[in-house]
């Protein structure tokens, strides 16, 4: 008998996760010059399209459907051959497994698109199609499967409430990688063309990452609500923490700083949502407003040209959420997690530290060697003049700001 409630929820929760790309695209589309929108912004719309088509063709089944190794499912449900419409995701929330797949799905959208703030204003299209295949076949699925799909690192204990690895540590990984493939980008721009739409685009990925983090619960109960409130407070004292840095070390209070802020702080939570303390969760968002914007001022001090900071925001963000999860996890909150190394269970703080490091590092040498590779097929870069005359036009013939 499908649950009603958890259903009507969990369509909720999934349209929250999908609101979240075109958030991004608009965080996305704002930090760049004028020129160069549209070809930012494509790179995350049509991961909604062509990832969706990839997650029926076979990544639903590559995730979730048997084991291979631990390492990947098999192609039994390709096609989501078999799905029976009325068939319920599991007995303890009812909610139809068609639910199920259409919520990662969504997670499966937005990942590698978060990669595509470091290389902007320099990939070429059809080069970046490729590599977002690939990436998902090779890096995305296998960690999904690793992790919540039944796989290696799942049955070993590690735990990762919404994607501290699955997503962020990953995606900033493959970003840091694609940056030092690509090179730096020739023709510096003067700043982001929009903050309003870097500040509409940030409304909506805080928006939607309630659903992001309170709807992997998969239910309705007090974790949901725990992990709810968690998102928002962590996201709440990441982004004041970082206005206070910039104040202090930049001699302004910058929205701009405000803003990914709370971007670090919402991926910093989103292992640990659900599996700690309102007060942990304070801790996480002043040690995300901190740690990650230390790290872009590494990077910069680096010379790494990561435009938008992915690597940073997100990969930084993502392991640093994992690493304090597996300091402060705690049963009393969530009787489903465990006890971090505060609450004396040191081994589940190094089955952590040693999930997110090792598939942070596969991420890093897979995405680097499939740009390699790719760039023998295709040329992965633009030349010097199609870079100076913008993405927007040269890539897609179109322009987002009409001349008089």
């Amino acid at each position: 008998m499908c649950d009603t409630g958890n259903t009507a929820f969990m369509l909720v929760a999934t349209s929250l996760v999908m609101l979240m790309t075109p958030g991004l695209a608009f965080f996305y589309g704002g930090l760049v010059g004028r020129k160069n929108v549209l070809a930012i912004m494509i790179q995350s719309f049509v991961s909604m399209g062509w990832t969706s088509v990839l997650w029926f063709v076979c990544g639903y089944s590559m995730c979730f459907s048997g084991d291979v190794g631990g390492i990947i499912g098999n192609l039994h449900m390709a096609f989501l051959h078999g799905v029976n419409p009325a068939a319920m995701f599991s007995s303890t929330n009812n909610i139809p497994l068609l639910v199920f797949v259409a919520y990662q799905m969504m997670f499966a959208i937005i990942t590698p698109a978060l990669i595509t703030g470091a290389f902007t204003n320099r990939v070429k299209f059809a080069p970046y199609m490729i590599f977002l295949t690939v990436w998902l076949l090779f890096v995305y699925f296998p960690a999904v499967h690793m992790i919540w799909g039944g796989g290696l690192l799942q049955k070993w204990g590690v735990l990762d409430f919404a994607g501290g690895i699955v997503v962020h540590a990953i995606a900033g990984m493959a970003a840091l990688a694609s940056v030092f493939f690509v090179g730096k980008r020739r023709v510096v721009e003067k700043g982001p063309h929009s903050i309003p739409l870097v500040a509409l685009g940030t409304g909506l990925l805080w928006f939607g990452w309630y659903g992001f983090n309170a709807g992997s619960e998969l239910s309705v109960n007090h974790v949901t609500t725990l992990a709810f409130l968690n998102t928002d407070i962590a996201a709440s004292f990441a982004a004041i923490t970082w206005l206070f840095m910039a104040w202090i070390f930049e001699k302004k209070p910058k929205f701009l700083g405000l803003l990914t802020g709370s971007i670090a702080g919402l991926a910093t939570i989103t292992p640990a949502a659900g599996y700690v303390t309102v007060s942990t969760a304070v801790l996480i968002g002043i040690a995300a407003g901190m740690v990650c914007y230390g790290a872009i001022n590494l990077k910069n001090r680096m010379h790494w040209d990561d435009a938008l900071d992915v690597w940073g925001v997100h990969g930084v963000g993502g392991t640093l959420g994992i690493l304090m999860l597996g300091l402060f996890a705690t049963t009393s909150v969530n009787a489903a997690g465990a006890n971090g190394l505060f609450h004396g269970n040191p081994d589940f703080f190094f089955k952590q530290a040693v999930g997110v490091l090792g598939f942070s590092a596969y991420a890093f040498v897979f995405s680097y060697l499939a740009l390699a590779v790719i760039d023998k097929i295709t040329p992965v870069r633009l030349s010097a003049e199609e870079e100076e005359m913008g993405l927007d036009a040269v890539l897609h013939g179109e322009e987002a700001y009409m001349h008089d």
